[in-house]
């Protein structure tokens, strides 16, 4: 099991930047498969970043060259840097691991990412 903490959301203008933070706990942080995902309010949840253990990155559409995943494994930590954001980004956002063979069980409690027009 991996504990999650999220930080650096916040408001911000369109075309403006965040980068959101999520500091885990556990010895094998490593291994697991990290995403990011939000959910706006009506909305369902999305995935809208992952990255891999070996270093591979997905994005969704919606967000692909302007949002960037990383992760710092001697940290425990993953990042998402957030660029041109727009009002539609506008959403809770959550940190969550995925261990080998498993779905995302474990969750962030969430940052707010508010975009104004």
């Amino acid at each position: 099991q991996v504990q999650l903490v999220e930080s650096g959301g916040g408001l911000v203008q369109a075309g403006g930047s965040l980068r959101l933070s999520c500091a885990a706990s556990g010895r094998t942080f490593s291994s697991y498969t990290m995403g990011w995902f939000r959910q706006a309010p009506g909305m369902e949840r999305e995935r809208v970043a992952a990255i891999w253990s070996v270093g591979i990155t997905y994005y969704a559409d919606a967000v692909k060259g302007r949002f960037t995943i990383s992760r710092d494994n001697a940290k425990n930590m993953v990042y998402l840097q957030m660029n041109s954001l727009k009002p539609e980004d506008t959403a809770v956002y959550y940190c969550a691991a995925k261990g080998v063979g498993r779905e995302y069980d474990d969750w962030g409690q969430g940052t707010q990412v508010t975009v104004s027009s």
